[in-house]
This record gives C-alpha cells, sequence and structure tokens, in this order.
C-alpha cells in the first residue's frame, strides 16, 4: 500500500507541475489511474478524500500548490515550476569526493545506469572535471566492493521498508535455512558487506553478512513489526563478534604469509619458524566463528575454551 501511495502521489505531482493551466479536481480525476477507479465505483467522497490528503501530503513535502478560482467559479490546482525550482546545490570537495565514491558503489552493485546519470548531475554540482570516482587516481584509491547479488534487493528493501525472506548460511552450518528479516541498513566493514535487521524468526536484532546469502532475495508483503531504531550499529556488532571490543587475549599459530586481517589486530606476533608465527590477538565473542574462515592456516593455542569452540566448528562442518 505504501508503494502504491508513492505512486499516486508522484503521479499527482506530475500532473501538478506539467500543466501550464489550472486543473480541476474532475480532470485530475479522469487523469490518474488511482483516482480513476477510485471514480469507477461512484465513491465521489471517498475520492475527494483521497484527493485532499494526497494535496496535503505534497504540500507537507514541500511542493507549492496554487489553488486558482476560474471565471466560472470551477476551482483548479496547479505546481509552478519557477515556484517549485530548488536552489543550486553547492559541494565542497569531501562532499563531492563522497558522492562519487558511493557513484562508484552503485555501478559495482549492478546500478551502472543511475550511477551515470548521478555522476553527471554531481559534474554539474561542482565535483571537479579531473576526480573520476571510476579510476584509481593515486597509490592509495578507497574501495567499496559490491559483487554480492543480495545487495541490490537488499538495498530497495531497506530503502522501501518491505520484509524480506533469503535462505542464509551460517560459518558453522552445512546448508542454508531460510531467514524472514525486517531489513533496516546495509553497511561495509573491512570489505564485507553486513545487513542489519529484525530477525522475525528468533524474535531479535541480526546482523547477517551478505557473502553468505545463498538464492535469491524474496520481498514479503505486509509492514514491519518492530520500529526501526534512530541509530543501527552494525560496525560495532559485528566488531565485538569478531572481538575488536574485548579485553581478554588469545594465543594462536598462523601459517607464514597467510591470515593479514589477523596479523593487523594482533597485539604481539613472534616468528616460530618451519613457516609458522605465534600471535597474541583480543579475544571476544565470536572470534571462534572468525578464526573457522582461515581454515588449516589457524591453529588456536590457548584459551582452552576458545580451542574447543573452533574444533567443534570444524566439526561440524566436516559432517555436513
Amino acid at each position: 500500500m505504501a508503494i502504491a501511495k508513492a505512486e499516486r502521489l508522484m503521479n499527482l505531482a506530475l500532473c501538478l507541475l506539467g500543466t501550464r493551466r489550472p486543473l480541476s479536481k474532475r480532470e485530475l480525476r479522469d487523469s490518474i489511474e488511482a483516482y480513476v477507479e477510485a471514480g469507477a465505483a461512484g465513491a465521489d467522497d471517498s475520492f475527494n478524500r483521497m484527493f485532499e490528503r494526497d494535496k496535503d501530503d505534497l504540500r507537507e513535502l514541500g511542493l507549492v500548490i496554487e489553488t486558482v478560482e476560474s471565471l466560472d467559479g470551477e476551482i483548479g490546482y496547479l505546481a509552478r515550476r519557477d515556484s517549485n525550482r530548488l536552489p543550486p546545490i553547492t559541494l565542497d570537495a569531501e562532499e563531492a569526493a563522497a558522492l562519487g565514491l558511493a557513484a562508484k558503489v552503485w555501478q559495482q552493485a549492478r546500478l551502472a545506469g543511475a550511477a551515470s546519470g548521478a555522476l553527471q548531475k554531481l559534474r554539474a554540482a561542482g565535483l571537479p572535471e579531473d576526480v573520476d570516482p571510476y579510476e584509481a587516481h593515486g597509490a592509495l584509491e578507497p574501495r567499496i566492493p559490491v559483487h554480492e547479488a543480495a545487495f541490490e534487493p537488499l538495498m530497495l528493501a531497506c530503502r522501501d521498508r518491505r520484509p524480506v525472506v533469503f535462505d542464509y548460511r551460517k560459518a558453522t552450518a552445512a546448508h542454508p535455512e531460510p531467514r524472514h528479516v525486517e531489513p533496516w541498513a546495509l553497511e561495509c566493514w573491512r570489505g564485507h558487506w553486513y545487513l542489519a535487521g529484525f530477525d522475525r524468526d528468533r524474535g531479535a536484532e541480526r546482523v547477517f553478512r551478505l557473502s553468505r546469502i545463498t538464492g535469491k532475495v524474496r520481498s514479503r508483503g505486509g509492514r514491519f513489526t518492530v520500529p526501526v531504531p534512530d541509530v543501527v550499529t552494525v560496525r560495532e556488532t559485528v566488531a565485538s563478534w569478531a572481538g575488536e571490543t574485548a579485553d581478554r587475549s588469545a594465543l594462536i599459530r598462523l601459517r607464514a604469509d597467510a591470515g593479514y586481517p589477523l596479523r593487523a589486530k594482533a597485539t604481539a606476533v613472534r616468528e616460530l619458524g618451519d613457516g609458522w608465527d605465534e600471535l597474541e590477538i583480543p579475544y571476544g565473542h565470536g572470534l571462534d566463528a572468525w578464526l573457522v574462515e582461515f581454515g588449516p592456516d589457524v591453529v588456536v593455542l590457548e584459551p582452552a575454551e576458545l580451542r574447543a569452540d573452533v574444533v567443534d566448528r570444524l566439526r561440524a562442518v566436516a559432517k555436513g
């Protein structure tokens, strides 16, 4: 229903902006499909209420709608373009760079056409001509890769507040299982995209890594059952799972020239020889799931509870 109303408001706005003379209720009713359907049943009162609500909603959104009375007393409506023209957009260097990087994300997310059009508008709004977000221009280049097929449908579902269902494979599971989710926000953290939302099956907030979503993301009807938080802490949640906020330490053996993300967070590194190093890393909830991803390149030395959790996860995967 929210999508239908948005479409109706858009059609009404286009009619009012596209006319050079005031349009009466009757003319608007005959021009917009939703109003035609409302009038087909002879529901004049229903149409009048719908039209008045739509008109008020558009005005609340900032559209300037004029009411004009003709010589014969008929009331008409129009939205003059000069009264509804936005002021020129000005961007500083940091804002232009951030929007240019966003355009690059959309290009990688199979939205190349929309991204190209957005980039042209950014050029007109102040993005320097010598800045091309699609090409490298230095030794360091910010990258936000988007390779998961789930990104685009989840981005749209977050925008439209639509529940979704998808098959999700946990790190310790051999087979995926369906998850019914009310999507809140997408965020990139250390090269991976994550979705935060309300998991209806578990009745709690959850964070999902997009690379573990298998098959298609399917939309579901109905509304969200819980309110969307004002602040969605995707990075903080994932960081806590990976031990980023831990106050304990774990000791692991790591194969040489492997596991660079682990090396980046290590508080101490010691060469053992024979192609192995010993690392001390922060230990917190979810570290076992992260270590499993490195397979035979990692051996947990201590604490014993972490070693046991990693072994259990590896055995579960092997059984699958």
